[in-house]
């Protein structure tokens, strides 16, 4: 039976939808539009639970005005019917909506509800650009998520528990103790005034405390996230102390928001704990006033005043799960505020995949800047053969790196366009575009996985062969089979830290390399890969990687040009505009900007911090 109302709801449906923008309510519908006729379910059931507790407060009345009317010898037989219909009301009927209402709230909502939010929106955060994330924490996208995820639901679900409960709870209170007389119904139309102003005062402002607790929050979190991330810089500038000032400050700031919040809530609590006082003495005084007159029984006042501590207890749990509310709300609001943003790189609509037959590569007149309006590259053009090797060569800066996260379409070209077999590039799917690029980067950070899994990214279905094959290309097995972790894992099983980092600089390049060569793609992009290597191992490593360039078109960068001399053509690139163009010899014997950058290696690294245009 649990089992069943926990698969009502599917908690990862295979529908990608795009989160609402600007508003609130649109943004919780959306999400809770899957699981509405549970919610029905929920409500209804409440509305029934409720209705029965404020008849028990009637009955509860009937009660007494049978013990003061009654005949002890013939109670039983003038009221058993009555007693054994509520007996069963109260140990069959009540205790069974309840459960039913548990299975609905907690089996069939409370994990999948949330847990469906986290997985679309988890999945929608992974189509969002490089940019997206290079403006926000990790720790604190994942925070918001998180957070988010439960207050879409308990806006829901206590909105509709809170909404019902007052509508279903107090209007039974009011016409059950009118039913005795209207006057004693009069303090408890006071009071409820007297509820709503409360509330209309403290809860917004609850509301926005929530709302700049929830981005503090996320602001402390991510603080914290980016210390432990970063550890082993803080330790080598010896600034543990910095650190943890820095996360103090962002700390400080949540703790604010808190005592905010708590001086609020105390507030809201003494001054709700005054008007029930008055509630219960207006009630009981106006109650004996009435009996004395003979106009109710003495059942009518015990059902009142039973019915005005019930209140008591109700009103607290009403102010509590309101300001939770609302504190959802805040909540709510930070979160949308990150995930209802446009994805800034989108596939357009019925997009086909890249087709990739011969690896031709064209830049046409390619324009960008960051959004900065000049610089990085203006009008650029390179036209790649199919096959052919190409070196970027230039000076930091120069837009190199930039024109491989261009072709990558890790940013949108602003002006011009580029072109894979006269494919446009922002014309196909970007899952096809990167699946036929492989690449490997200066700064490699791997998976919190094992090393297995990092190397089978590159192609999750290949065999042991041929995992095996590419440690060996990328002579990655000799350390490998040494690799031990906290938890005895071994070889490939062993986990590599975040971001590989239990594994050296070279350790972590050879991974790389290695789940590059598996993958096998037709173009392959390489930005200083073998930078991290020592030289012993770099020499093992290229006759294996020109091996792995072989039928395929390459573009690569490196700073030590003795490493991308030998390729096929070499172009020399400064302020996002090509200068010079040609072969290793060809470019030396010009005498032109490659020379002067060849001649001032020292090492065979090129000297960064000179200025090369004054070298001209």
């Amino acid at each position: 039976m649990f089992s069943w109302f926990e698969r009502l709801i599917e908690p990862f449906p295979d529908d990608d939808r795009t989160p609402p923008r600007g508003n609130l309510w649109r943004f919780v519908v959306f999400h809770a539009k899957p699981v509405w006729p549970l919610l029905v379910a929920m409500a209804v059931l409440t509305a029934l639970i409720s209705i029965i507790e404020v008849s028990l407060f009637a009955f509860l009345g009937h009660i007494v005005d049978w013990f003061e009317t009654g005949e002890r010898e013939t109670f039983m037989a003038d009221n058993g019917a009555a007693l054994t219909g509520m007996a069963i009301v109260v140990l069959v009927l009540l205790p069974l909506l309840v459960f039913i209402e548990g299975l609905v709230t907690f089996q069939a909502l409370s994990g999948n509800f949330p847990m469906r939010f986290r997985w679309q929106v988890h999945r929608w955060l992974l189509n969002q650009s490089l940019g997206f994330f290079q403006d926000e924490f990790a720790g604190r996208i994942a925070t918001k998520l998180m957070q988010t995820a439960l207050a879409v639901r308990e806006t829901v679900m206590k909105f509709l528990d809170v909404m019902l409960y007052v509508a279903v709870y107090f209007t039974g209170i009011v016409v059950l103790v009118a039913g005795a007389d209207w006057r004693l119904a009069m303090p408890f139309l006071v009071w409820l005034a007297g509820y709503v102003a409360l509330l209309r005062y403290f809860v917004p402002r609850l509301g926005r405390i929530a709302e700049r607790q929830a981005d503090a929050r996320a602001q402390m979190t991510g603080r914290v996230v980016d210390a432990y991330t970063n550890i082993a810089t803080v330790k080598l500038f010896a600034h543990t102390r910095r650190e943890a000032g820095h996360a103090r400050r962002s700390m400080r700031a949540f703790l604010d928001t808190v005592y905010a919040q708590m001086r609020r809530i105390n507030a809201f609590y003494a001054s709700l704990y005054v008007l029930n006082s008055l509630l219960l003495s207006a009630v009981a005084a106006l109650g004996i006033g009435l009996w004395q007159s003979a106009l109710i029984s003495a059942g009518a006042v015990a059902a009142a005043i039973g019915l005005v501590l019930r209140i008591n207890g109700m009103a607290q749990w009403i102010m509590w799960e309101v300001s939770q509310l609302f504190e959802n709300i805040g909540t709510l609001r930070d979160g949308m505020a990150t995930f209802s943003r446009p994805q800034s790189i989108d596939d357009a609509p019925g997009a086909p995949p890249l087709a990739v037959h011969a690896g031709a590569i064209r830049f046409d007149d390619v324009h960008f800047h960051y959004g900065r309006g000049a610089g990085v590259i203006d009008g650029f053009s390179l036209a790649i053969a199919p096959g052919e090797k190409v070196g970027l060569v230039g000076r930091s800066g120069a837009g190199k790196s930039t024109l491989l996260s261009l072709l990558l379409r890790f940013h949108d070209v602003e002006g011009g366009a580029i072109f894979i077999d006269d494919q446009n590039i922002a014309a196909v799917t970007q899952e096809s575009l990167r699946a036929n690029i492989g690449m490997v980067t200066q700064d490699t950070a791997l998976l919190h996985r094992s090393v297995g899994d990092n190397i089978r990214y590159g192609r999750p279905d290949a065999t042991d062969a041929e995992i095996a094959a590419a440690l060996e290309a990328a002579h990655a097995r000799e350390f490998i089979d040494d690799l031990v972790d906290v938890h005895g894992h071994r070889g490939l099983d062993a986990r590599v830290g975040e971001r590989g980092v239990k594994l050296s600089g070279g350790q972590r390049q050879r991974v790389a390399l290695a789940r590059v060569m598996l993958k096998n793609a037709p173009i392959l992009l390489l930005d200083e890969a073998t930078s991290a290597l020592d030289s012993e191992i770099e020499a093992a490593i290229t006759e294996n990687l020109h091996r792995l360039m072989a039928g395929k078109t390459v573009i690569a960068v490196a700073h030590r040009l003795s490493t991308i001399a030998a390729l096929d053509r070499l172009v020399v690139i400064d302020e996002g505009a090509i200068v010079e163009t040609g072969s290793h010899a060809e470019l030396l014997a010009a005498n032109g900007l490659y020379a002067k950058l060849w001649a001032l290696q020292s090492g065979g690294f090129l000297a960064e911090d000179l200025d090369v245009r004054a070298a001209r």
